[in-house]
């Protein structure tokens, strides 16, 4: 019996796998179709129309939307694929599939969804099934982590709220027809502020990291396409309204270099694997609003896509790594799975190096080409020192983490067992590495947004390349360690381990704060003033006063019968 209901477990993930990979082949002709003729339609549902009032549920089908959802529902797709194998043992695998397959849901309502009140639908979606899923493993720290995400997104939500309030004047919640400009600066900020949260920007970053409290296909799944590209997507959607406000590119410029710097120096101290790329996408998110911030939406919906296709083949390869060592995820208890696992150490070698941005994978078209036109653009050199500082940090940890896992020496238990020939596991990362080396030329060469002719000097040209391979030079240099003894900077390892204290601060200033608070409130309130004031005191005032009557009536009747008593013996007297 336990058998078969295993079986049927993973039966359920393989059918929604299929069902999410026929979905991704019958939307590529629609895309391919809206592509190349640059068309968009709107579907406008009817819900209710009495006399003048309508209520309508809008649904937008244009060449951004259709080819996010294709990228969304392929990765879904290899993840649940994956899933098959990696949570086969596990008691409440039909549970997790009816989540991911919500969460997968949730994405594409908001990517088909132009109206910001309807919106919320997706928006929301995503809050709260990401919130189950972090708590998947119903444990103290799981618990922890998904509060601390579910915190940071309802300021989001709040903001998103606001901005639905602020466009009551307009008439309409319409994302392509918004134009009133009397409060664009408002409605902007609001919407500015719930793509940094979802996006975990700072100063909201903390809660990224902790996500990995849930099952690694949900990190996958999270970190690659859905949940933390949703803050970036919504921009990208509203961008022709909010980049009327003249403060938006430069408060998003400040904050995304700020996330991206943070991200690669914390990178660079973590030795837990997932953390190492969890902080990754956090620096790449940072990327991406860069790009924003400069005015370049289809570069950042670019660097998006080919992000999403070698981030998740870089998670799925790291929980291939994880389940086959029996759930060791210190990278410093791992090493020499060069020559146990030939095909995940491969594709994880894909990954980082497209991370890296090195030429002719999915990585370099897109993020090489914000970097070109980064240089092309008027900016600070104080930025442009960080942001190139920040790319070679990038090379810097993605070699560190290969350097520890793969090529530095085996730390593992004498007796172990560590394999790669599971078909379910190896066909996603399989199908994945194929996507980030051909994905990238392929989309800048058929789709016009992403590609673009720069004419830079030559130092201009090589200076990503040279970053690049410095930052491989550090990243040797740090493995071997002595390069941190010799610059000092062992001291300041809480600093760079802990996000700059963006983790302490997001949790327990915020927690005791509000419970010393609370106790202030208890202490001076209820049972302070409200003893006296409340229904206690009321209610002992009232005793008080009714027994202090009760006493007087009980005195005033006892004189009342003893003046009757004498009254009566004076009138019998008198009249005898």
């Amino acid at each position: 019996m336990k058998t078969m209901n295993l079986s049927f477990m993973i039966k359920s993930s393989s059918i929604s796998s299929m069902f999410l990979f026929c979905y991704s082949f019958c939307i590529f002709p629609l895309m391919v179709f809206l592509v190349l003729s640059s068309k968009s339609f709107i579907i406008e549902w009817e819900i209710v129309s009495v006399s003048s009032t309508f209520m309508t549920f809008p649904i937008i089908l244009d060449p951004v939307g259709v080819s996010f959802s294709f990228i969304v529902c392929f990765i879904s797709a290899c993840v649940m694929m994956f899933s098959s194998s990696y949570m086969s043992g596990d008691v409440f695998l039909p549970r997790f599939i009816w989540l991911v397959m919500m969460f997968v849901l949730s994405m594409n309502a908001l990517i088909f969804i132009p109206s910001v009140v309807s919106l919320l639908l997706g928006w929301d979606g995503l809050g709260i099934v990401s919130f189950a899923l972090i708590v998947y493993y119903q444990n103290n720290k799981s618990l922890a982590a998904g509060m601390l995400t579910a915190l940071a997104n309802r300021i989001g939500d709040v903001a998103i709220l606001t901005a639905i309030g602020l466009c009551v004047m307009q008439g309409h919640w319409g994302v392509f027809f918004m134009d009133n400009l009397k409060f664009v600066g408002g409605i902007s900020l609001c919407i500015l502020l719930a793509g940094m949260t979802k996006s975990a920007q700072v100063p909201f970053s903390s809660w990224l990291p902790a996500a990995m409290a849930a099952p690694t296909p949900v990190s996958a799944l999270v970190h690659s396409s859905t949940l933390v590209t949703a803050g970036v997507f919504l921009l990208v959607r509203f961008f022709p309204f909010v980049s009327e406000w003249e403060y938006f590119r430069p408060f998003l410029l400040f904050f995304s270099v700020v996330t991206l710097l943070m991200a690669g120096l914390s990178a660079n101290f973590e030795f837990d694997m997932k953390k190492v790329i969890a902080l990754s996408t956090l620096s790449q998110l940072g990327v991406m609003m860069m790009s924003l911030a400069l005015g370049f939406p289809y570069l950042t919906l670019f660097h998006l896509y080919t992000h999403a296709l070698f981030k998740a083949m870089l998670f799925l390869c790291a929980g291939m790594i994880i389940h086959n060592s029996n759930g060791t995820q210190d990278l410093r208890m791992l090493g020499g799975l060069w020559k146990d696992m030939p095909l995940t150490v491969s594709c994880l070698n894909i990954a980082n190096l497209a991370l890296c941005g090195a030429p002719f994978l999915s990585g370099f078209y897109s993020k090489d080409l914000i970097l070109e036109m980064f240089l092309f653009s008027p900016c600070n050199m104080i930025i442009l020192i960080m942001i190139f500082f920040a790319t070679g940090l990038t090379s810097a940890y993605s070699l560190r983490m290969s350097y520890y896992s793969i090529w530095g020496q085996s730390n593992f238990r004498p007796l172990h067992q560590v394999y790669d020939e599971d078909e379910k596991s190896t066909f996603p990362m399989i199908f994945l590495s194929l996507m980030t080396v051909f994905g990238g030329a392929f989309m800048q060469y058929n789709m016009l947004e992403f590609n673009m002719s720069l004419f830079l000097p030559l130092y201009f040209k090589v200076l990503s390349m040279v970053v690049i391979v410095l930052g491989g030079w550090v990243a040797f240099n740090i493995a071997c360690g002595s390069f941190l003894d010799s610059m000092g900077v062992s001291k300041s390892y809480s600093f760079f381990s802990l996000m700059w204290f963006l983790v302490p601060i997001s949790t327990l200033p915020l927690v005791s704060s509000g419970l010393k608070l609370s106790m202030n409130f208890i202490k001076s309130l209820d049972q302070g003033w409200l003893e006296v004031l409340g229904g206690s005191g009321v209610f002992s005032s009232l005793m008080l006063l009714s027994q202090s009557n009760q006493n007087f009536q009980k005195s005033f009747i006892n004189i009342f019968l003893v003046l009757m008593f004498f009254s009566g013996l004076l009138i019998i007297l008198f009249m005898s």
